[in-house]
């Protein structure tokens, strides 16, 4: 069993409500009907509920049973704003704002999150990364004890002798383009986290990586690795973790063996944590592309779970997405 096929089996054994703002974009109009008929989630569609149901029809899906809200004339949108005044107004936002603002479906599923009415947020078919983050750093802020938002993809590997049953996860490969030593010790530890919550790891392995192990560089970029290591181990003692090690290093334990002996991580790793964006994101589609792993991004550090999707998703990606936020929000 994959890794997705698992965490889609625990989402069904707790289900959760998951609000989708697109919701009359045609593939997430189909995605909220696999959804419901697979019992992964409670998908809520919000919208103009007569386009939403045009799109059902010129799709032929069955939306029956589906919660749909139009955030323009909703009985709780008043409530929502007035939440969302004394949320922002020492940054300027007025009443009038924030009446016109939850009328926004983003800023109105980021407010059913906000208030319990929804347990995660999917988004992303239509609106970029930053259209979703931005209202959500705004209004659910980040989880205690967490400065940044981040990203895992978790990778699953047809052999399952790689990394923990055939899955490694990657951290950070969507949001921080040069993350700090303390930031990049916060995107660590919440990536082990994802790993345990999400994916069911028993036993993160993490390794925070570099083209230096242990000392056989000597480069700032290799210093910040180091820092970033005992900040994280400040930060989580319980995890195990170890740094700064090359990637053949953490991974093939002779390797680890050779140059990192004594390590608890080096040859055994099973989340990689990159140095900065541009090496996460060009390992992760190598490993993608050449190495055959199915790949699926996860935020990570928000206080309640919101997910984003590439705009040129698949039905079965919005399906997936919803499936990994629910299960994330099973542990919040």
């Amino acid at each position: 069993m994959s890794i997705i096929d698992k965490i889609k089996a625990k989402a069904r054994e707790n289900v959760k409500t998951i609000v989708l703002p697109e919701g009359d974009e045609p593939r997430t109009v189909q995605a909220a009907a696999l959804i419901r008929d697979r019992g992964l989630a409670r998908p809520v569609l919000l919208g103009n509920i007569e386009k939403i149901n045009e799109t059902a029809a010129n799709t032929g899906t069955d939306i029956s049973g589906i919660e749909l809200i139009d955030p323009i004339g909703s009985p709780k949108a008043a409530g929502y704003a007035e939440t969302l005044y004394e949320l922002r107004k020492a940054k300027g936002v007025t009443m009038e704002d924030a009446s016109k603002m939850v009328a926004d479906p983003m800023y109105y599923a980021v407010m059913m999150v906000k208030s319990g009415d929804a347990d995660g947020l999917v988004s992303g078919a239509v609106h970029t990364t930053g259209d979703m983050l931005r209202p959500a750093l705004q209004i659910i802020k980040t989880a205690p004890g967490v400065k940044v938002v981040s990203s895992s993809f978790l990778m699953d590997f047809p052999n399952k002798n790689i990394g923990y049953d055939g899955l490694l996860v990657y951290s950070d490969c969507v949001v921080m383009p040069c993350p700090t030593a303390e930031e990049l010790a916060c995107i660590a530890v919440c990536a082990a986290r994802t790993a345990h919550d999400l994916c069911g790891v028993e036993t993160p392995k993490v390794a925070l990586l570099s083209f230096s192990t242990k000392g056989s560089a000597k480069h700032e970029l290799v210093t910040k690795v180091q820092e970033a290591t005992a900040l994280a181990h400040e930060m989580a003692p319980e995890l195990i973790l170890d740094g700064e090690l090359q990637f053949d290093a953490a991974l093939i334990p002779e390797i680890g063996e050779s140059k990192a002996k004594g390590s608890p991580v080096a040859g055994h790793a099973n989340v990689l944590v990159f140095p900065d964006l541009q090496a996460g994101n060009i390992g992760y589609k190598i490993t993608q592309r050449l190495g055959g792993a199915e790949a699926v991004a996860v935020l990570q550090g928000l206080a309640k779970p919101c997910n984003d999707l590439s705009r040129g998703c698949s039905v079965e990606d919005i399906v997936t997405t919803v499936a990994l936020t629910a299960v994330q929000a099973q542990s919040v």
